[in-house]
């Protein structure tokens, strides 16, 4: 397997040195560049052809959360890759929602394990949804969907594609949404099963009998 090759977004060079680092010891991975803000990130992108870029969000010049947005609507335009695993400092409804909403895949802080960085990283190249535990509370208040509450049929859809396999991009065109609608569904369904991330929705769906297992 090919490593997945990486751009580094971030406006201190000491934290793109320390992430070229970090990922230089682990063969599945392959830094291409670095850019310290979203315009030259955008150029960088179109030149490289990353598979995730790791991006911070308050930087000089283009913030992240514009950078997103910019990679959002290329790749719908031109298939420029809009894999964006957020990495920052910050939690805070004004940082994390504009993020998401702009299309980011995924949203860590920097103060997470090196191997939970580099599985986010691998989720993201994926296309599956990461949040770090404290943004997947922000996100789950800013919805304000119940704990507990019965999943919606269209929920019980996108569960039942996940639990085959599919990461969001594919759940969204097989059910003819948007990729932003499916992370919705994703929060409101972790937000309901009180869990955190969408191995333990399946593994929760199968427990209470929400989803049937597939006979082979």
């Amino acid at each position: 397997m090919s490593p997945i090759r990486l751009l580094i977004v971030d406006d201190h060079p000491v934290v793109r040195d320390g992430l070229r680092g970090m990922f230089a010891g682990d063969p599945d991975f392959e830094v291409l560049g670095e850019a310290a803000d979203g315009a030259e990130a955008l150029a960088q992108a179109e030149a490289l052809h990353p598979d995730v870029i790791l991006m911070d969000l308050r930087m000089p010049g283009m913030d992240g959360p514009t950078a997103i947005r910019r990679f959002s609507a290329r790749a719908g335009a031109q298939g420029v890759p809009a894999r964006i695993l957020v990495l920052t400092t910050y939690d805070s409804d004004s940082d994390v929602v504009p993020a998401i909403e702009a299309g980011a895949t995924g949203y860590l802080l920097k103060d997470s394990p090196r191997e939970e960085l580099f599985r986010a990283v691998r989720a993201a190249y994926r296309g599956e949804s990461v949040l770090a535990p404290s943004v997947a509370s922000r996100l789950m208040s800013q919805w304000r969907v119940p704990a507990g509450e019965a999943l919606s049929e269209r929920e019980l859809e996108v569960l039942a594609l996940i639990a085959q396999g599919l990461n969001n991009r594919e759940a969204a065109a097989r059910l003819f949404i948007s990729e932003a609608t499916v992370k919705t569904h994703l929060v409101h369904i972790y937000t309901k099963l009180q869990v955190n991330d969408r191995a333990a929705a399946v593994a929760a769906a199968y427990e209470r009998g929400l989803l049937t297992p597939r006979r082979k």
